[in-house]
């Protein structure tokens, strides 16, 4: 699949036309870009949170996102008060982790607003 195709299908498993309603384009573009660049990689592995990942597992976990975890991960560089040195990895990661700790933020934040 070439990378035109790619962003296309991208754009079309996270609901672009909705995240670009709620948040600035720039900023999804700049997601969907980084989502792009790391499944269109021929690297054996991609570093994420400071570890050598295995490029299928950083895909097969990139295959999950879906708009929830584009917005989880938007909302959190929003709510950011501590300055990101290299905001690339940053994203890496958040996009990374964002399907197994999508679930227990909101419980925590839901907990926190209603405990």
């Amino acid at each position: 699949m070439d990378r035109y195709d790619q962003r296309a299908r991208i754009k079309e498993q996270i609901d672009y036309s909705r995240l670009v309603h709620r948040y600035q384009r720039e900023e999804v573009d700049s997601l969907v870009e980084l989502i792009t660049d790391t499944l269109a990689s021929t690297a054996p592995y991609i570093r994420i949170g400071g570890s050598e990942i295995d490029l299928d597992t950083v895909k097969d976990r990139f295959s999950q996102l879906d708009g929830s975890h584009i917005e989880y991960v938007l909302d959190a560089m929003q709510n950011t008060t501590t300055k990101i040195q290299n905001i690339r990895a940053y994203l890496l990661t958040a996009l990374y982790n964002a399907p197994v700790t999508i679930d227990p933020y909101y419980s925590a934040a839901v907990r926190h607003d209603f405990g």
